[in-house]
């Protein structure tokens, strides 16, 4: 595919003309993972919900393999997977966020179950989708904007968000992203705990050892200053620029991919999980 479509021109060919596929990478939202996490439990609920979490099957700390490979086959329902697939994915996360609930001693009241809590995680994974987009590519043009935000919404109505729950344009996405901003807290327990996630140190040493200074890298380049802050992590106005170029230049590698490699590996995610529904095997 030589560049990604620019516009999307409804007159002439319809709805169906838009293919959200078009606009995704694979291998990028693997790489900026970690940027995503950050801003999700920067929210206090969903941090605390993370780090006191007692379901050891998904820790990241304890399994990080599996749980990469949850995190990347829900990534993969919600953008490329249909209706069952959804189901099927929900079904499973619901037996685990069953018990993600705050206790006695919690310093913050959370419930895994809150609409509200999960429309933040959706509109974090929305915003780093959308900032994945416009670092390698460029952001296309509003009606298609508008187009993937409303596609984007599986990543939070997969769950307990009702579709009427998720904003209805760009600028009520905008308008809530705002808001949601100032709720941002991360306390020395969240940070410690993101830090290590970070610098991969759940990870084996000889797989961590000589991916963590890019990682780190790259994951700090694609979040938004406010949340850099108060992770306490340096950016300079060099650094911005070597992570434009270098976004760029994949960015341009990877038009020219076909696209069953620039969706890799999240079509290889939608594979498994419908090959662990056809055999019976445990999703999450």
């Amino acid at each position: 595919m030589a560049q990604l479509p620019a516009t999307v021109d409804s007159t002439a060919h319809g709805a169906d003309a838009f293919d959200p596929s078009d606009y995704l990478e694979g291998i990028s939202a693997v790489f900026a993972g970690m940027a995503n996490v950050i801003m999700q439990l920067g929210h206090p609920a969903v941090g605390y919900g993370v780090y006191e979490s007692k379901v050891d099957s998904g820790n990241a700390m304890k399994r990080p393999f599996k749980r990469a490979r949850t995190t990347g086959t829900f990534l993969a329902v919600a953008l490329l997977g249909d209706q069952r697939d959804q189901r099927d994915m929900r079904k499973a996360i619901d037996s685990v966020h069953r018990h993600v609930r705050s206790g006695p001693q919690s310093p913050v009241r959370y419930n895994a179950f809150s609409p509200d809590l999960q429309l933040w995680v959706g509109a974090c994974l929305a915003k780093g989708t959308f900032d994945i987009i416009e670092a390698l590519h460029g952001l296309p043009d509003e009606e298609t904007m508008e187009l993937l935000l409303q596609h984007f919404g599986a990543f939070a109505t997969s769950l307990q968000v009702r579709p009427e729950q998720w904003p209805s344009s760009m600028a009520a996405f905008d308008a809530y992203w705002q808001e949601g901003l100032r709720r941002i807290e991360i306390d020395d327990t969240i940070r410690e705990h993101l830090l290590i996630l970070l610098n991969l140190g759940n990870m084996p040493a000889p797989l961590a050892v000589p991916l963590r200074g890019i990682v780190r890298w790259i994951n700090t380049g694609f979040l938004p200053d406010s949340f850099r802050r108060q992770m306490r992590l340096g950016w300079t106005a060099r650094d911005e620029r070597r992570f434009r170029r270098l976004m760029r230049a994949y960015g341009a590698f990877s038009r020219r991919l076909p696209k069953v490699l620039r969706l890799f590996p999240l079509n290889l995610y939608l594979w498994d999980l419908r090959r662990r529904v056809r055999t019976g095997k445990p999703i999450v």
